[in-house]
C-alpha cells in the first residue's frame, strides 16, 4: 500500500507507531520498522543522553527508517531537538506545542517532521511552519487528548492543509486504516495495538488490561486541569476522578499520579499504575509480533478497500 506518507518516510506501509513514554523504546521502534512501518522512541522526558542511547540501539537493529517522538515542554527538548540532528534519525514527530523553533535546524540536517495536532488550526499553522505532514489525532487516543473526535477531525484537516494528513485515535485494525483513508488521511499512527506487541517491553499485566477491555474501559482523566489523559479504569483512575470532582488542586492531582505510568508499565502495577490506553482496547484481543500486526492490518485493509471499488 503506497501514499505520499509511506513515500515520505520510505517505509513500505503507511503506518507509524505512537511515541508513547516508557512504551515507546529501541526493542519497539526496531520491530515496528523492520516489519514494514515507522517505529518511534518516545523521548517524553527521558534525559538527553538517554534518548541518544535508545537511536543508537534502534540502529544496531534495524537499517529502515524511524523517527523520535519530541514532547515540545520537555525542559530537555532543544537538547533532544539536537541530538536528533547529530545521530542522524530521518523522521520527527512532535507533541504538546509548536516546533517552529527547531524547524529550520531539522529542515536543513534533512529530518522530516510531522507533528501531532488536534486542531485544524493547528494542522495549518504546522504546514505554514514547513512540516512535511500531520498526525491528526482525536480524543479515542490513548494517554494526552485533545478535544475533537477522529472521525470528526481528519476530513476537516485534510481539507484544510494541502501536506498529507495520519489519521491517529480509535484506529487498531484494517478496517480503522480503511476508513482514515476514506477519510482523507493518507496514513495512519497506533499506539494502542502496539502495547500488547511481542516486542513491547510493557509488563504483562499491562498488555492483559489491554487484551482484556471492553469498549467502555476506557475514562478520561485531567479534564478541570486542561490536560485530560484517557486511560483504562482501575482504582488510581476511579481516585483520581473523585479528588477532581471534589475540587482538588492541580498539584494534589499531579502527587497522585507522580511516576503513575512507569509503575504500569515497568512494574505491571494495574491497580495504582496509569495504564493509558484509546478507546480502541477493545479491538485488541491478542499478543502477536508486529510483523503479524502490519500484516494482518495491511491485508485487511486492503481487501476492505478492493471490495469499496469494485
Amino acid at each position: 500500500m503506497e501514499t505520499r506518507v509511506s513515500r515520505l518516510l520510505k517505509t513500505k506501509y503507511p503506518v507509524i507507531q505512537g511515541g508513547m513514554a516508557w512504551v515507546a523504546e529501541y526493542h519497539l521502534a526496531a520491530a515496528v520498522s523492520n516489519a514494514g512501518g515507522l517505529g518511534l522512541i518516545g523521548a517524553a522526558s527521558a534525559p538527553p543522553e538517554v534518548v541518544r542511547e535508545q537511536i543508537r540501539e534502534v540502529k544496531k537493529r534495524t537499517d529502515k527508517p524511524f523517527g523520535v517522538n519530541v514532547m515540545l515542554l520537555n525542559p530537555n527538548a532543544a537538547d533532544v531537538a539536537r541530538i536528533v540532528i547529530e545521530e542522524g534519525v530521518p523522521v520527527v514527530t512532535t507533541g504538546a506545542g509548536s516546533p517552529a523553533k527547531f524547524m529550520e535546524a531539522w529542515k536543513q540536517a534533512g529530518v522530516t517532521v510531522i507533528p501531532v495536532v488536534a486542531s485544524v488550526a493547528m494542522a495549518k499553522m504546522m504546514e505554514r511552519a514547513g512540516a512535511d505532514a500531520v498526525v491528526a489525532e482525536g480524543m479515542e487516543s490513548g494517554g494526552h487528548i485533545g478535544a475533537q473526535t477522529t472521525m470528526a477531525l481528519v476530513p476537516q484537516v485534510a481539507d484544510a492543509v494541502q501536506i498529507p494528513v495520519i489519521a491517529a485515535g480509535g484506529i487498531a485494525d484494517g478496517r480503522g486504516v480503511a476508513a482514515a483513508l476514506m477519510l482523507g488521511a493518507e496514513g495512519v499512527q497506533m499506539g494502542t495495538r502496539f502495547i500488547t506487541a511481542k516486542e513491547s517491553i510493557v509488563h504483562p499485566g499491562y498488555k492483559e488490561r489491554v487484551i482484556k477491555a471492553r469498549d467502555i474501559d476506557s475514562e478520561v482523566t485531567g479534564m478541570s486541569t486542561g490536560h485530560p489523559i484517557r486511560v483504562l479504569r482501575n482504582q488510581m483512575s476511579r481516585e483520581y476522578l473523585k479528588m477532581e470532582k471534589e475540587g482538588a488542586s492541580f498539584e494534589e492531582l499531579e502527587h497522585l499520579t507522580l511516576g503513575s505510568l512507569r509503575k504500569a508499565v515497568v512494574d505491571g502495577d494495574v491497580v495504582h499504575g496509569s495504564l493509558m490506553a484509546g478507546q480502541s482496547a477493545g479491538l485488541v484481543k491478542k499478543e502477536q509480533t508486529c510483523e503479524e500486526i502490519l500484516t494482518e492490518l495491511m491485508q485487511e485493509a486492503t481487501e476492505l478497500l478492493t471490495k469499496t471499488f469494485e
